[in-house]
């Protein structure tokens, strides 16, 4: 099968771009639907209403269209995806989740010590401070990813606010392999005590959104979960090969459950309920 490198465009204004297959097909799916208003080839933008995204920013994240169509825009100057008040270095799917199809509305972290296990890009720690959260700890493994996440703090000057640390959470302080974008990788692991131990949370929500870890966690290291005034958190079924319904057994014990992620949620997903959800957990 002939597989397609890079494919090279003729532009209007007779200049050529080589451009890689998926950029070609994203321009194309925008253009036709009239999400870009037009290709500015010299300057190696496209052009949408008032302002333009450079051609490298599509091809860094496939959600792009997504997030033009839900109103957010781009700063060539700062280099920046922006809508409201918060900014963010690259667009993606998880940004999206959470200030668009608000994955975390239903989480009540006003005046809270939020233990954000997964944080990702930073997008979690950023709504969080913008719903009221007292102070976020933001636990990120991924190398890159991390660094991101550092970027888009700085960049939304909430850096006083959050404590990051590069590790993944574990019921054991071992080593373990994490699955990164585009990457496998090795990194320390630490547990909920090593975090309890060194901030003093009397008010604390303890939100997991990290490919399987949650189980891990609530089973192997229940005597912390049961501490947090509340637990937010995405099970991951599928990863884990252990129903649900033995977390929710776990936690019954002290805190009140339910599955709050919606249709929508699952047909972003792709997978039922069995195998992916949103559960939140208040104290008794």
């Amino acid at each position: 099968m002939l597989k397609i490198k890079a494919l090279e465009v003729r532009c209007r204004d007779d200049t050529t771009l080589t451009l890689h297959p998926e950029l070609y097909r994203l321009l194309l799916n925008g253009l036709s639907n009239g999400v870009f208003n037009d290709l500015i080839c010299k300057q190696g933008v496209v052009s949408v209403r008032d302002f333009v995204i450079p051609l490298y920013e599509l091809l860094a994240s496939k959600d792009v269209l997504d997030a033009l169509r839900l109103g957010w825009k781009y700063d060539k100057d700062y280099g920046c995806w922006f809508k409201d008040d918060v900014k963010f270095k690259h667009m993606s799917n998880y940004i999206l989740e959470v200030f668009d199809y608000r994955e975390y509305e239903d989480i009540n972290v006003r005046n809270m010590f939020v233990v954000d296990v997964g944080a990702g890009y930073g997008e979690t720690a950023l709504y969080f401070l913008k719903m009221g959260a007292k102070y976020v700890i933001a636990v990120e493994p991924c190398p890159t990813v991390y660094s991101e996440m550092l970027e888009n703090l700085k960049l939304n000057n909430v850096i006083d606010k959050v404590t990051t640390i590069k590790a993944a959470i574990s019921s054991t302080q071992n080593s373990t392999i994490i699955e990164c974008p585009n990457e496998k990788v090795i990194t320390n692991a630490i547990m909920l005590k090593d975090i309890l131990e060194k901030f003093d949370i009397d008010q604390g929500v303890l939100k997991m959104d990290c490919e399987g870890c949650e189980y891990d966690v609530i089973l192997n290291d229940y005597e912390r979960v049961r501490l947090f005034n509340e637990v937010y958190f995405e099970y991951h079924a599928y990863v884990a090969k252990i129903p649900v319904e033995l977390l929710l057994k776990k936690l019954s014990r002290d805190f009140i459950c339910k599955v709050v992620s919606d249709d929508e949620f699952y047909k972003r997903h792709g997978l039922n309920k069995e195998l992916i959800g949103i559960i939140k957990c208040v104290k008794k």
